[in-house]
Protein backbone atom coordinates (compact mmCIF):
# COMPACT_ATOMS: atom_id res chain seq x y z
CA UNK A 1 0.00 0.00 0.00
CA UNK A 2 2.83 2.14 0.94
CA UNK A 3 3.84 1.86 -3.15
CA UNK A 4 0.80 2.64 -4.25
CA UNK A 5 0.24 6.16 -1.90
CA UNK A 6 3.40 7.56 -2.97
CA UNK A 7 2.55 6.88 -6.11
CA UNK A 8 -0.63 8.46 -5.82
CA UNK A 9 0.65 11.74 -4.27
CA UNK A 10 3.17 11.87 -7.18
CA UNK A 11 0.34 11.46 -10.02
CA UNK A 12 -1.71 14.39 -8.03
CA UNK A 13 1.02 16.91 -9.13
CA UNK A 14 2.24 15.08 -12.40
CA UNK A 15 -2.13 15.05 -13.14
CA UNK A 16 -2.81 18.47 -11.47
CA UNK A 17 -5.67 16.97 -9.35
CA UNK A 18 -8.03 19.13 -7.77
CA UNK A 19 -6.98 20.11 -3.94
CA UNK A 20 -11.16 19.77 -3.45
CA UNK A 21 -11.01 15.77 -4.15
CA UNK A 22 -11.70 13.53 -1.33
CA UNK A 23 -10.45 10.04 -1.21
CA UNK A 24 -13.48 7.19 -1.94
CA UNK A 25 -15.41 6.71 0.73
CA UNK A 26 -15.58 3.91 2.70
CA UNK A 27 -19.29 3.44 1.77
CA UNK A 28 -18.70 3.62 -1.79
CA UNK A 29 -19.62 0.01 -2.24
CA UNK A 30 -16.16 -0.75 -3.81
CA UNK A 31 -14.56 -4.17 -2.80
CA UNK A 32 -11.84 -5.22 -1.24
CA UNK A 33 -8.48 -5.94 -2.67
CA UNK A 34 -8.91 -9.54 -1.13
CA UNK A 35 -11.94 -9.77 -2.90
CA UNK A 36 -10.81 -9.01 -5.84
CA UNK A 37 -7.82 -11.01 -6.31
CA UNK A 38 -9.53 -13.80 -5.50
CA UNK A 39 -12.48 -13.57 -8.04
CA UNK A 40 -9.50 -12.47 -10.90
CA UNK A 41 -8.03 -16.15 -9.90
CA UNK A 42 -10.84 -17.83 -10.34
CA UNK A 43 -11.62 -16.06 -14.04
CA UNK A 44 -7.52 -16.42 -14.62
CA UNK A 45 -6.84 -13.38 -13.98
CA UNK A 46 -9.76 -11.37 -15.63
CA UNK A 47 -11.50 -8.58 -14.56
CA UNK A 48 -14.09 -7.35 -16.63
CA UNK A 49 -17.38 -8.74 -17.22
CA UNK A 50 -18.85 -10.40 -20.47
CA UNK A 51 -20.25 -7.33 -22.99
CA UNK A 52 -22.97 -6.34 -23.84
CA UNK A 53 -23.47 -7.35 -27.61
CA UNK A 54 -26.27 -5.39 -29.43
CA UNK A 55 -26.24 -5.46 -33.10
CA UNK A 56 -28.96 -3.27 -34.43
CA UNK A 57 -29.91 0.09 -33.09
CA UNK A 58 -32.19 2.66 -33.65
CA UNK A 59 -31.95 6.54 -33.38
CA UNK A 60 -34.05 6.47 -30.43
CA UNK A 61 -31.50 4.14 -28.27
CA UNK A 62 -28.98 7.27 -29.41
CA UNK A 63 -30.88 9.40 -27.39
CA UNK A 64 -30.99 7.43 -24.55
CA UNK A 65 -27.46 6.87 -24.64
CA UNK A 66 -26.86 10.86 -24.59
CA UNK A 67 -29.16 11.06 -21.40
CA UNK A 68 -27.52 8.13 -19.92
CA UNK A 69 -23.75 9.32 -20.20
CA UNK A 70 -24.25 12.84 -18.38
CA UNK A 71 -25.54 11.06 -15.56
CA UNK A 72 -22.16 9.14 -16.55
CA UNK A 73 -23.32 6.10 -17.58
CA UNK A 74 -21.11 4.87 -20.67
CA UNK A 75 -22.43 1.90 -21.13
CA UNK A 76 -24.72 2.71 -23.62
CA UNK A 77 -22.80 4.80 -25.68
CA UNK A 78 -19.60 2.44 -25.55
CA UNK A 79 -21.72 0.00 -26.56
CA UNK A 80 -22.71 1.62 -29.63
CA UNK A 81 -19.20 2.19 -30.76
CA UNK A 82 -17.93 -0.86 -30.40
CA UNK A 83 -21.02 -1.89 -32.56
CA UNK A 84 -19.92 1.00 -34.89
CA UNK A 85 -16.22 -0.72 -34.83
CA UNK A 86 -18.25 -3.42 -37.54
CA UNK A 87 -18.48 -0.72 -40.21
CA UNK A 88 -15.80 -0.45 -42.84
CA UNK A 89 -15.73 3.20 -43.66
CA UNK A 90 -15.22 3.86 -39.24
CA UNK A 91 -12.92 0.75 -38.96
CA UNK A 92 -10.53 2.23 -41.51
CA UNK A 93 -10.66 5.77 -40.89
CA UNK A 94 -10.18 5.37 -37.19
CA UNK A 95 -7.51 3.37 -37.62
CA UNK A 96 -5.64 5.01 -39.41
CA UNK A 97 -5.77 7.71 -36.46
CA UNK A 98 -4.98 5.62 -34.33
CA UNK A 99 -3.14 2.69 -35.33
CA UNK A 100 -1.33 4.50 -37.74
CA UNK A 101 -0.55 7.02 -35.12
CA UNK A 102 1.38 4.60 -32.67
CA UNK A 103 3.50 2.98 -35.39
CA UNK A 104 5.14 6.66 -36.20
CA UNK A 105 8.76 7.13 -34.72
CA UNK A 106 8.91 8.11 -30.62
CA UNK A 107 10.98 10.43 -29.49
CA UNK A 108 12.39 10.36 -25.64
CA UNK A 109 13.68 13.11 -23.43
CA UNK A 110 14.51 13.27 -19.88
CA UNK A 111 17.50 11.69 -17.84
CA UNK A 112 19.65 9.86 -21.09
CA UNK A 113 19.91 6.59 -18.32
CA UNK A 114 16.16 6.17 -18.16
CA UNK A 115 15.61 6.63 -21.57
CA UNK A 116 18.30 4.34 -22.91
CA UNK A 117 16.09 1.69 -20.43
CA UNK A 118 13.07 2.60 -22.01
CA UNK A 119 14.54 2.00 -25.80
CA UNK A 120 16.60 -1.06 -24.95
CA UNK A 121 15.14 -4.41 -26.12
CA UNK A 122 13.68 -6.97 -24.27
CA UNK A 123 14.35 -10.30 -25.16
CA UNK A 124 16.29 -8.67 -28.99
CA UNK A 125 12.39 -8.44 -30.27
CA UNK A 126 10.76 -5.23 -28.68
CA UNK A 127 11.86 -2.02 -26.19
CA UNK A 128 11.09 -2.09 -22.76
CA UNK A 129 8.28 0.62 -23.69
CA UNK A 130 6.87 -1.29 -26.24
CA UNK A 131 6.51 -4.33 -24.01
CA UNK A 132 5.60 -2.27 -21.33
CA UNK A 133 2.73 -0.39 -23.88
CA UNK A 134 2.32 -2.55 -26.51
CA UNK A 135 0.56 -0.72 -29.49
CA UNK A 136 -2.18 -2.17 -30.11
CA UNK A 137 -3.16 -1.82 -26.52
CA UNK A 138 -1.89 2.10 -27.20
CA UNK A 139 -4.78 2.35 -30.21
CA UNK A 140 -7.35 0.73 -28.55
CA UNK A 141 -7.15 3.18 -25.25
CA UNK A 142 -6.52 5.96 -28.27
CA UNK A 143 -9.61 5.44 -30.09
CA UNK A 144 -12.01 5.09 -26.74
CA UNK A 145 -10.48 8.45 -26.55
CA UNK A 146 -11.11 10.21 -30.25
CA UNK A 147 -14.69 8.53 -29.72
CA UNK A 148 -15.84 8.63 -25.77
CA UNK A 149 -13.68 11.05 -24.70
CA UNK A 150 -12.52 8.76 -21.91
CA UNK A 151 -10.76 5.65 -22.10
CA UNK A 152 -9.80 3.17 -19.21
CA UNK A 153 -6.50 0.70 -18.81
CA UNK A 154 -4.80 -1.56 -15.83
CA UNK A 155 -1.13 -1.72 -15.40
CA UNK A 156 -0.99 -5.66 -15.01
CA UNK A 157 2.13 -7.37 -13.56
CA UNK A 158 4.15 -9.56 -15.66
CA UNK A 159 6.25 -12.33 -14.10
CA UNK A 160 10.07 -12.37 -14.44
CA UNK A 161 9.99 -8.47 -14.90
CA UNK A 162 10.59 -5.64 -12.95
CA UNK A 163 7.62 -3.49 -14.89
CA UNK A 164 4.30 -4.35 -15.52
CA UNK A 165 1.99 -4.18 -19.46
CA UNK A 166 -0.43 -1.76 -20.32
CA UNK A 167 -3.74 -3.77 -20.59
CA UNK A 168 -6.84 -1.66 -22.19
CA UNK A 169 -10.59 -2.46 -20.70
CA UNK A 170 -13.93 -1.95 -22.03
CA UNK A 171 -14.93 1.60 -21.40
CA UNK A 172 -18.72 0.50 -21.29
CA UNK A 173 -17.78 -0.59 -17.47
CA UNK A 174 -16.43 3.14 -16.95
CA UNK A 175 -19.41 4.78 -14.31
CA UNK A 176 -18.60 8.92 -13.28
CA UNK A 177 -20.30 10.00 -10.12
CA UNK A 178 -21.19 13.37 -10.05
CA UNK A 179 -21.06 13.48 -5.54
CA UNK A 180 -18.12 12.25 -5.55
CA UNK A 181 -16.29 13.69 -8.63
CA UNK A 182 -14.69 10.31 -9.22
CA UNK A 183 -14.44 7.26 -11.71
CA UNK A 184 -15.31 3.62 -11.14
CA UNK A 185 -14.90 0.68 -12.95
CA UNK A 186 -17.78 -2.19 -12.19
CA UNK A 187 -15.64 -5.08 -12.44
CA UNK A 188 -16.76 -8.74 -12.21
CA UNK A 189 -16.54 -8.41 -8.37
CA UNK A 190 -18.05 -5.05 -7.95
CA UNK A 191 -17.60 -1.23 -8.76
CA UNK A 192 -13.44 -0.43 -7.98
CA UNK A 193 -12.68 3.26 -7.47
CA UNK A 194 -10.36 4.67 -10.05
CA UNK A 195 -7.16 6.48 -8.89
CA UNK A 196 -5.53 7.42 -11.96
CA UNK A 197 -1.72 7.23 -11.44
CA UNK A 198 -1.29 5.04 -8.24
CA UNK A 199 0.57 2.44 -10.52
CA UNK A 200 -2.30 0.35 -11.60
CA UNK A 201 -5.04 2.75 -13.13
CA UNK A 202 -4.38 4.42 -16.59
CA UNK A 203 -7.20 6.65 -17.26
CA UNK A 204 -7.17 8.44 -20.73
CA UNK A 205 -9.16 11.54 -20.42
CA UNK A 206 -8.46 13.51 -24.10
CA UNK A 207 -12.27 15.21 -24.24
CA UNK A 208 -11.29 16.95 -20.58
CA UNK A 209 -11.86 17.35 -17.23
CA UNK A 210 -15.12 18.03 -16.66
CA UNK A 211 -17.69 15.73 -18.87
CA UNK A 212 -15.21 14.28 -21.37
CA UNK A 213 -17.75 12.04 -23.12
CA UNK A 214 -19.40 15.40 -23.78
CA UNK A 215 -16.65 16.42 -26.31
CA UNK A 216 -15.54 12.71 -27.79
CA UNK A 217 -17.57 11.62 -31.51
CA UNK A 218 -19.56 9.35 -30.49
CA UNK A 219 -22.73 11.56 -30.89
CA UNK A 220 -21.92 12.16 -34.25
CA UNK A 221 -20.62 8.91 -35.74
CA UNK A 222 -23.50 7.26 -33.66
CA UNK A 223 -25.62 9.06 -35.98
CA UNK A 224 -24.17 8.69 -39.25
CA UNK A 225 -23.84 4.84 -38.34
CA UNK A 226 -27.38 4.45 -37.81
CA UNK A 227 -28.75 5.68 -40.64
CA UNK A 228 -26.30 4.24 -42.94
CA UNK A 229 -27.15 0.72 -41.42
CA UNK A 230 -30.67 1.36 -42.03
CA UNK A 231 -30.66 2.94 -45.52
CA UNK A 232 -28.55 -0.30 -46.22
CA UNK A 233 -31.17 -2.48 -45.05
CA UNK A 234 -33.56 -0.95 -46.93
CA UNK A 235 -31.82 -0.89 -49.92
CA UNK A 236 -31.27 -4.64 -49.35
CA UNK A 237 -34.95 -5.17 -48.99
CA UNK A 238 -35.54 -2.87 -52.04
CA UNK A 239 -33.09 -5.35 -54.21
CA UNK A 240 -34.88 -8.10 -52.93
CA UNK A 241 -38.13 -7.28 -54.29
CA UNK A 242 -37.53 -5.18 -57.06
CA UNK A 243 -34.10 -6.20 -58.74
CA UNK A 244 -35.47 -8.92 -60.33
CA UNK A 245 -37.95 -8.95 -62.98
CA UNK A 246 -41.25 -10.29 -62.97
CA UNK A 247 -42.23 -13.02 -65.30
CA UNK A 248 -45.43 -13.02 -67.05
CA UNK A 249 -47.17 -15.63 -69.09
CA UNK A 250 -49.59 -14.46 -71.53
CA UNK A 251 -52.11 -17.64 -72.68
CA UNK A 252 -54.58 -16.76 -75.77
CA UNK A 253 -58.45 -15.87 -74.77
CA UNK A 254 -60.35 -19.47 -74.79
CA UNK A 255 -57.75 -21.64 -73.66
CA UNK A 256 -58.51 -24.12 -70.76
CA UNK A 257 -57.37 -23.99 -67.22
CA UNK A 258 -55.40 -26.62 -67.98
CA UNK A 259 -53.62 -25.03 -70.66
CA UNK A 260 -53.44 -22.04 -69.08
CA UNK A 261 -51.99 -24.31 -65.86
CA UNK A 262 -49.55 -26.45 -67.85
CA UNK A 263 -48.47 -22.80 -69.42
CA UNK A 264 -47.89 -21.12 -66.15
CA UNK A 265 -46.26 -23.90 -65.06
CA UNK A 266 -43.96 -23.83 -67.97
CA UNK A 267 -42.74 -20.26 -67.25
CA UNK A 268 -42.47 -20.73 -63.43
CA UNK A 269 -39.83 -23.23 -64.11
CA UNK A 270 -37.66 -20.77 -66.29
CA UNK A 271 -33.87 -21.44 -65.74
CA UNK A 272 -30.53 -20.43 -67.48
CA UNK A 273 -31.14 -20.98 -71.17
CA UNK A 274 -35.01 -22.16 -71.13
CA UNK A 275 -36.53 -21.60 -74.75
CA UNK A 276 -40.27 -21.74 -75.07
CA UNK A 277 -41.69 -23.29 -78.39
CA UNK A 278 -45.25 -21.09 -78.40
CA UNK A 279 -48.05 -21.42 -80.70
CA UNK A 280 -49.81 -17.79 -81.85
CA UNK A 281 -51.74 -16.64 -78.76
CA UNK A 282 -49.11 -17.16 -76.53
CA UNK A 283 -46.64 -15.09 -74.96
CA UNK A 284 -43.86 -14.38 -72.17
CA UNK A 285 -42.87 -11.06 -70.76
CA UNK A 286 -40.65 -9.63 -68.07
CA UNK A 287 -42.06 -6.87 -65.62
CA UNK A 288 -39.35 -4.87 -64.57
CA UNK A 289 -39.79 -1.69 -61.66
CA UNK A 290 -38.94 1.66 -63.42
CA UNK A 291 -38.64 3.00 -59.78
CA UNK A 292 -35.59 4.83 -59.03
CA UNK A 293 -36.23 4.44 -54.86
CA UNK A 294 -33.08 2.55 -54.48
CA UNK A 295 -31.06 6.18 -55.12
CA UNK A 296 -32.07 7.86 -52.16
CA UNK A 297 -30.64 4.92 -50.36
CA UNK A 298 -27.06 4.70 -52.29
CA UNK A 299 -27.30 8.73 -51.57
CA UNK A 300 -27.79 8.41 -47.74
CA UNK A 301 -24.91 5.98 -47.06
CA UNK A 302 -22.68 8.45 -49.26
CA UNK A 303 -23.66 10.81 -47.15
CA UNK A 304 -22.95 9.26 -43.83
CA UNK A 305 -19.89 7.82 -45.32
CA UNK A 306 -18.75 11.74 -45.95
CA UNK A 307 -19.84 12.25 -42.50
CA UNK A 308 -17.97 9.55 -40.64
CA UNK A 309 -14.51 10.22 -42.51
CA UNK A 310 -14.83 14.02 -41.40
CA UNK A 311 -15.71 13.27 -37.85
CA UNK A 312 -12.91 11.21 -38.00
CA UNK A 313 -9.83 12.67 -40.39
CA UNK A 314 -11.46 16.59 -39.96
CA UNK A 315 -11.63 16.01 -44.29
CA UNK A 316 -12.51 13.69 -46.24
CA UNK A 317 -10.15 10.36 -47.23
CA UNK A 318 -9.63 9.04 -50.56
CA UNK A 319 -9.16 5.39 -50.67
CA UNK A 320 -6.94 4.49 -53.02
CA UNK A 321 -5.78 0.94 -52.84
CA UNK A 322 -2.07 2.07 -51.72
CA UNK A 323 0.53 1.29 -49.54
CA UNK A 324 -1.72 1.72 -46.46
CA UNK A 325 -1.37 3.09 -43.14
CA UNK A 326 2.94 3.77 -43.45
CA UNK A 327 4.44 6.25 -41.32
CA UNK A 328 4.40 8.55 -44.80
CA UNK A 329 0.58 7.66 -45.51
CA UNK A 330 -1.02 9.06 -42.40
CA UNK A 331 -0.78 12.94 -42.67
CA UNK A 332 -2.58 12.48 -46.46
CA UNK A 333 -5.81 10.84 -44.95
CA UNK A 334 -6.17 12.69 -41.31
CA UNK A 335 -5.63 16.50 -40.83
CA UNK A 336 -2.18 17.40 -39.32
CA UNK A 337 -3.80 18.72 -36.15
CA UNK A 338 -6.11 15.97 -35.29
CA UNK A 339 -2.84 13.84 -35.81
CA UNK A 340 -0.65 16.08 -33.01
CA UNK A 341 -4.28 16.03 -30.67
CA UNK A 342 -4.40 12.80 -30.78
CA UNK A 343 -0.39 11.96 -29.92
CA UNK A 344 -0.26 14.75 -27.31
CA UNK A 345 -3.30 13.56 -25.18
CA UNK A 346 -1.88 9.55 -25.78
CA UNK A 347 1.45 11.28 -24.56
CA UNK A 348 0.19 12.93 -21.80
CA UNK A 349 -1.43 9.73 -20.02
CA UNK A 350 1.63 7.54 -20.55
CA UNK A 351 4.02 9.99 -19.57
CA UNK A 352 2.02 10.91 -15.89
CA UNK A 353 0.23 7.63 -15.34
CA UNK A 354 2.00 5.11 -16.70
CA UNK A 355 6.13 5.85 -17.10
CA UNK A 356 6.54 7.04 -13.77
CA UNK A 357 5.32 3.39 -12.36
CA UNK A 358 8.41 2.06 -14.58
CA UNK A 359 10.83 4.58 -12.98
CA UNK A 360 9.73 3.94 -9.39
CA UNK A 361 9.65 0.30 -9.98
CA UNK A 362 13.16 -0.04 -11.18
CA UNK A 363 14.88 3.40 -8.98
CA UNK A 364 12.81 4.45 -6.70
CA UNK A 365 10.68 7.20 -5.95
CA UNK A 366 13.38 10.22 -5.63
CA UNK A 367 14.19 9.19 -10.03
CA UNK A 368 10.48 10.74 -10.65
CA UNK A 369 12.33 13.86 -10.17
CA UNK A 370 14.55 13.14 -13.46
CA UNK A 371 12.06 10.98 -15.05
CA UNK A 372 11.84 10.28 -18.67
CA UNK A 373 8.76 11.19 -21.08
CA UNK A 374 7.97 10.11 -24.70
CA UNK A 375 6.32 11.85 -27.26
CA UNK A 376 5.16 11.17 -30.79
CA UNK A 377 6.83 12.54 -34.05
CA UNK A 378 3.87 13.31 -35.86
CA UNK A 379 5.84 16.00 -38.32
CA UNK A 380 5.17 15.52 -42.14
CA UNK A 381 7.89 14.28 -44.29
CA UNK A 382 8.24 17.12 -46.15
CA UNK A 383 8.11 19.53 -42.97
CA UNK A 384 11.14 17.80 -41.83
CA UNK A 385 12.46 18.40 -45.36
CA UNK A 386 11.73 22.02 -44.88
CA UNK A 387 13.34 22.03 -41.31
CA UNK A 388 16.40 20.76 -41.89
CA UNK A 389 16.75 23.43 -45.31
CA UNK A 390 15.96 26.25 -42.55
CA UNK A 391 18.93 25.24 -40.33
CA UNK A 392 21.08 25.18 -43.45
CA UNK A 393 20.22 28.51 -44.02
CA UNK A 394 20.46 29.25 -40.43
CA UNK A 395 24.35 27.91 -40.58
CA UNK A 396 24.76 29.54 -43.50
CA UNK A 397 23.62 33.22 -42.12
CA UNK A 398 25.63 32.58 -38.58
CA UNK A 399 28.47 32.01 -40.45
CA UNK A 400 28.52 35.31 -42.35
CA UNK A 401 27.16 37.00 -39.60
CA UNK A 402 30.18 36.18 -37.78
CA UNK A 403 32.59 36.86 -40.44
CA UNK A 404 30.85 40.34 -40.87
CA UNK A 405 30.80 41.33 -36.92
CA UNK A 406 34.12 40.32 -36.72
CA UNK A 407 35.07 43.02 -39.24
CA UNK A 408 34.16 45.28 -36.80
CA UNK A 409 35.33 43.49 -34.17
CA UNK A 410 31.99 42.41 -32.23
CA UNK A 411 31.18 38.87 -31.38
CA UNK A 412 28.10 36.90 -32.45
CA UNK A 413 25.97 35.99 -29.58
CA UNK A 414 25.30 32.37 -30.78
CA UNK A 415 23.12 30.97 -27.73
CA UNK A 416 20.83 33.62 -28.53
CA UNK A 417 20.65 32.67 -31.88
CA UNK A 418 19.90 29.09 -31.25
CA UNK A 419 17.65 30.14 -28.74
CA UNK A 420 15.33 32.11 -31.31
CA UNK A 421 15.50 29.80 -33.65
CA UNK A 422 15.10 26.39 -31.54
CA UNK A 423 18.18 24.95 -32.83
CA UNK A 424 19.30 21.84 -30.54
CA UNK A 425 22.52 22.50 -28.61
CA UNK A 426 24.10 19.38 -26.57
CA UNK A 427 23.12 19.15 -22.38
CA UNK A 428 20.98 22.70 -23.28
CA UNK A 429 17.91 21.48 -20.80
CA UNK A 430 16.20 24.44 -20.41
CA UNK A 431 16.12 25.84 -24.23
CA UNK A 432 18.31 28.44 -23.60
CA UNK A 433 21.01 28.14 -26.18
CA UNK A 434 23.46 27.54 -23.66
CA UNK A 435 24.91 24.13 -22.09
CA UNK A 436 24.49 22.93 -18.49
CA UNK A 437 26.96 21.86 -16.44
CA UNK A 438 27.78 18.55 -17.12
CA UNK A 439 28.13 17.69 -13.51
CA UNK A 440 24.49 18.88 -12.91
CA UNK A 441 22.84 17.28 -10.47
CA UNK A 442 20.52 15.52 -13.14
CA UNK A 443 23.02 13.15 -14.51
CA UNK A 444 24.08 11.88 -11.09
CA UNK A 445 20.24 11.08 -9.70
CA UNK A 446 20.58 7.93 -10.76
CA UNK A 447 23.22 6.37 -8.74
CA UNK A 448 21.40 2.70 -8.82
CA UNK A 449 21.67 2.22 -12.50
CA UNK A 450 24.61 1.95 -15.09
CA UNK A 451 23.62 2.82 -19.19
CA UNK A 452 21.98 -0.19 -19.89
CA UNK A 453 19.72 0.42 -17.66
CA UNK A 454 20.77 -2.74 -15.28
CA UNK A 455 19.98 -2.04 -11.27
CA UNK A 456 22.44 -2.28 -8.96
CA UNK A 457 20.23 -2.58 -5.96
CA UNK A 458 16.46 -5.15 -6.03
CA UNK A 459 14.14 -3.44 -7.91
CA UNK A 460 11.04 -2.88 -5.80
CA UNK A 461 8.91 -5.80 -6.02
CA UNK A 462 6.33 -5.82 -8.16
CA UNK A 463 3.02 -5.43 -5.95
CA UNK A 464 -0.16 -7.69 -5.91
CA UNK A 465 -2.86 -7.54 -8.60
CA UNK A 466 -5.89 -5.47 -6.86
Amino acid sequence: MGLQQNLRAAAVALLGISAYEKPAAPGSGSPSTQAVDQMRRSQGGQIQPLPNTKPRWYMSELESAEFAADRGDMRPAADLMRACRKDGQIAGVLSTRTGGLVRLPKTFRGDPRIVAALEQGHGAVRSVFDEMFPATELALLAADGVLLGVGVAELVPVEGRDYPVLVRLDPSFLIYRWNENRWYFNSIAGPIAITPGDGRWVLHAPGGRMAPWSHGLWRAIGRAYIRKEHAALHKDSWEAKLANPARVAVAPQGSTESQKDTWFRAVMAWGINTVFGMTPGYDVKLLESNGRGYESFCKTISDMNTEIAIAIAGQTVTTDGGAGFQNSDIHKSIRADLIKETADGLAYTINTQGIPQFVVLRWGEAALEVSAVVEWDVTPAKDRSAEAQGLLTIAQAIQQLAVALGASGRQLDIAAVASRFGIPILNDRNGDGDPEDADAPTDDALDVTDLTGDATEKPAPMREAA
